[in-house]
């Protein structure tokens, strides 16, 4: 994987992120929009993480920290690009992330219904944790 590039999004690969979610991402997010993520750059410029493969966008993880949880978020690998580690070197470089700003435990949120992505993240040392669930209220 040489030829793969890892770094933090900057604000003009909006453009190309929020399509790319559309062909790589499974669901959608009510802040999958341009001042959502433009949001998330300008409070933490390195929470979005993006694969380049050849100049092209190929993979992104959202590695959100808090100043106390770790939270993981659209890992997202184009179909022309997954089973070839992109999604490892993502995670691996979003717990390198957490780890350099003191963070101390991971949790990605995973559809259930993706199980394509249940591979992967257990391939990374992640389980779900049956004991929580997840409770939300769209506040628009």
């Amino acid at each position: 994987m040489n030829d793969l590039r890892i770094r933090a999004a900057e604000p003009a690969d909006l453009d190309t992120v929020l399509p790319f979610w559309k062909v790589a991402a499974e669901g959608t997010s009510i802040s999958d929009d341009r001042d959502g993520v433009a949001r998330l750059l300008a409070r933490d410029p390195e929470a979005l993480i993006v694969a380049e493969r050849h100049g092209e966008l190929a993979g992104t993880v959202i590695a959100g920290f808090d100043g106390w949880r770790c939270h993981l978020y659209r890992l997202a690998v184009h179909p022309d690009h997954r089973r070839q580690g992109i999604g490892g070197a993502l995670l691996a470089a979003a717990e390198e992330r957490f780890v350099r700003l003191g963070g101390r435990r991971g949790d990605a949120m995973v559809l259930d219904g993706n199980t394509l992505a249940h591979h992967t993240w257990r391939a990374a040392g992640y389980a779900p944790q049956p004991e929580w669930s997840r409770w939300v209220k769209p506040l628009e």
